[in-house]
């Protein structure tokens, strides 16, 4: 993860140092560069992917991914195709559920945390990014955007790994 000031960044450290935690990356473990996960490990961009393209954007009070859902078979490598084409930051986080909804009691505590892990990004309107995940195992896991509210305003989906 990478913060936008120096000053915000020892104060982070602080606190995570005094509370135990890791920089381990969203969910706060086994998140780092090439290590396998619950749901899968970083692709390889060398590698033959498909081609998933998730957009996101608000509409009214609801903010959302489209699409929601993904079905995937284990063991295959997705390139996502990421469009913000909403009007303000947004983020995807791949992980389990659990992971998720633990990194964003994090996210309330510190909403300026910007993610620098490989199955996440973050994303200024209008701007696009890419994450390739390999999906080793079946079950079902989740995406969410992890900024404080945009999960609650409906910004989450699933995969589904058969």
């Amino acid at each position: 993860m990478t913060f936008k000031s120096p000053k915000l960044t020892l104060a982070a450290l602080a606190v995570l140092a005094s509370t135990g935690l890791s920089l381990a990356g969203p969910g706060g473990a086994g998140h780092g560069h090439g290590e396998e996960t619950a749901y899968g490990k970083p692709g390889d961009p060398k590698k033959p992917s498909r081609l998933v393209q998730v957009v996101m954007s608000e509409r009214g009070d609801k903010m959302l991914f489209i699409p929601d859902r993904i079905e995937v078979r284990r063991g295959e490598q997705i390139k996502f195709a990421l469009r913000n084409n909403g009007e303000i930051d947004h983020e995807i986080v791949v992980a389990t559920l659990e992971d998720n909804l633990k990194h964003a009691i994090e996210m309330q505590k510190n909403p300026d945390m910007e993610h620098d892990d490989p199955n996440a990004k973050r994303l200024a309107p209008k701007k696009t990014g890419e994450i390739v995940w390999a999906f080793t195992k079946a079950g079902e896991f989740d995406f969410s955007c992890l900024i404080p509210g945009h999960r609650e305003a409906g910004m989450t989906g699933k995969v589904i790994v058969k």
